[in-house]
Protein backbone atom coordinates (compact mmCIF):
# COMPACT_ATOMS: atom_id res chain seq x y z
CA UNK A 1 0.00 0.00 0.00
CA UNK A 2 1.32 3.45 -1.04
CA UNK A 3 0.66 6.63 0.66
CA UNK A 4 0.91 10.03 -0.78
CA UNK A 5 1.19 12.92 1.19
CA UNK A 6 -0.78 16.46 0.37
CA UNK A 7 0.87 18.35 3.07
CA UNK A 8 3.02 21.24 1.55
CA UNK A 9 6.50 20.81 1.42
CA UNK A 10 8.58 23.45 4.24
CA UNK A 11 9.90 25.09 1.34
CA UNK A 12 6.31 25.82 0.25
CA UNK A 13 5.54 26.49 3.52
CA UNK A 14 8.04 28.80 4.07
CA UNK A 15 7.49 30.48 0.70
CA UNK A 16 3.79 30.78 1.66
CA UNK A 17 4.60 32.56 5.14
CA UNK A 18 6.71 35.12 3.57
CA UNK A 19 4.49 35.96 0.99
CA UNK A 20 2.19 36.60 3.51
CA UNK A 21 4.18 38.66 5.79
CA UNK A 22 5.18 40.60 3.13
CA UNK A 23 1.71 41.02 1.74
CA UNK A 24 0.86 42.29 5.43
CA UNK A 25 3.54 44.44 5.22
CA UNK A 26 2.65 46.08 2.36
CA UNK A 27 -0.65 46.96 3.47
CA UNK A 28 0.39 47.89 6.65
CA UNK A 29 3.29 50.44 5.29
CA UNK A 30 -0.02 51.39 2.60
CA UNK A 31 -1.76 52.35 5.69
CA UNK A 32 0.27 54.92 7.23
CA UNK A 33 1.48 56.26 4.29
CA UNK A 34 -1.82 57.00 3.59
CA UNK A 35 -2.90 58.22 7.07
CA UNK A 36 0.50 60.58 6.97
CA UNK A 37 -0.32 61.93 3.31
CA UNK A 38 -3.57 62.74 4.17
CA UNK A 39 -2.63 64.28 7.14
CA UNK A 40 0.04 66.57 5.63
CA UNK A 41 -2.66 67.40 2.74
CA UNK A 42 -4.93 68.81 5.20
CA UNK A 43 -2.31 70.95 7.09
CA UNK A 44 -1.70 72.34 3.31
CA UNK A 45 -4.13 75.95 2.77
CA UNK A 46 -5.89 75.06 -0.48
CA UNK A 47 -5.60 78.90 -1.24
CA UNK A 48 -1.64 78.59 -1.45
CA UNK A 49 0.81 79.34 -3.43
CA UNK A 50 1.51 76.70 -6.65
CA UNK A 51 4.55 74.54 -4.47
CA UNK A 52 1.66 74.14 -1.68
CA UNK A 53 -1.30 73.50 -3.92
CA UNK A 54 1.32 70.43 -5.54
CA UNK A 55 2.01 69.58 -2.00
CA UNK A 56 -1.42 68.88 -1.00
CA UNK A 57 -2.88 67.51 -4.43
CA UNK A 58 0.19 64.52 -4.05
CA UNK A 59 -0.70 64.20 -0.38
CA UNK A 60 -4.35 63.71 -1.50
CA UNK A 61 -3.39 61.55 -4.47
CA UNK A 62 -0.90 58.88 -2.56
CA UNK A 63 -3.63 58.49 0.34
CA UNK A 64 -6.07 57.24 -2.12
CA UNK A 65 -3.99 55.19 -3.81
CA UNK A 66 -2.21 53.41 -0.53
CA UNK A 67 -6.03 53.12 0.74
CA UNK A 68 -6.66 51.29 -2.10
CA UNK A 69 -3.95 49.38 -2.20
CA UNK A 70 -3.83 48.24 0.95
CA UNK A 71 -7.45 47.02 0.36
CA UNK A 72 -6.84 45.10 -2.66
CA UNK A 73 -4.34 43.42 -0.63
CA UNK A 74 -6.63 42.80 2.49
CA UNK A 75 -9.30 41.12 -0.02
CA UNK A 76 -8.29 37.55 -0.09
CA UNK A 77 -9.85 36.38 -4.01
CA UNK A 78 -10.74 39.64 -5.45
CA UNK A 79 -7.52 40.38 -7.82
CA UNK A 80 -5.47 38.39 -9.65
CA UNK A 81 -1.88 38.27 -9.39
CA UNK A 82 -1.49 40.66 -12.69
CA UNK A 83 -4.19 42.88 -11.07
CA UNK A 84 -2.03 42.93 -7.62
CA UNK A 85 1.41 43.22 -9.53
CA UNK A 86 0.23 46.44 -11.49
CA UNK A 87 -1.65 48.13 -8.14
CA UNK A 88 1.73 47.36 -6.22
CA UNK A 89 3.91 48.83 -9.29
CA UNK A 90 1.23 52.15 -9.50
CA UNK A 91 1.37 52.43 -5.79
CA UNK A 92 5.24 52.20 -5.45
CA UNK A 93 5.24 54.73 -8.52
CA UNK A 94 3.19 57.51 -6.81
CA UNK A 95 4.85 57.18 -3.42
CA UNK A 96 8.56 57.40 -4.40
CA UNK A 97 6.97 60.38 -6.75
CA UNK A 98 5.54 61.96 -3.53
CA UNK A 99 7.97 61.79 -1.79
CA UNK A 100 10.16 63.34 -3.79
CA UNK A 101 7.57 66.38 -3.44
CA UNK A 102 7.26 65.85 -0.17
CA UNK A 103 11.16 66.67 0.28
CA UNK A 104 11.40 69.81 -0.70
CA UNK A 105 8.43 70.95 1.60
CA UNK A 106 9.86 71.72 4.94
CA UNK A 107 7.94 70.34 7.62
CA UNK A 108 7.02 67.25 5.32
CA UNK A 109 10.23 64.76 6.23
CA UNK A 110 7.72 62.28 8.21
CA UNK A 111 5.36 61.81 5.40
CA UNK A 112 8.25 61.80 3.03
CA UNK A 113 10.08 58.51 5.00
CA UNK A 114 6.33 57.20 5.13
CA UNK A 115 6.44 57.44 1.21
CA UNK A 116 9.32 55.58 0.80
CA UNK A 117 8.68 53.03 3.55
CA UNK A 118 5.54 52.31 1.21
CA UNK A 119 7.33 51.88 -1.44
CA UNK A 120 9.94 49.91 -0.37
CA UNK A 121 7.23 47.50 1.19
CA UNK A 122 5.31 47.44 -2.54
CA UNK A 123 9.00 46.41 -4.01
CA UNK A 124 9.86 43.85 -1.71
CA UNK A 125 6.07 42.32 -2.10
CA UNK A 126 6.57 42.19 -5.76
CA UNK A 127 9.63 40.53 -5.21
CA UNK A 128 7.35 37.82 -3.89
CA UNK A 129 5.41 37.39 -6.78
CA UNK A 130 8.25 36.82 -9.03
Amino acid sequence: MTSTSTTPSTTSQQELIRFLEDRFACAQACTECARACALRASLVDPGGNEDQELVRRKGIMCAEVCDTTCRVLSEQNSQDEAGIRTQLEWCRTVCLESAHVFDRHPGAEQTADACRTCAKACGEFLATLN
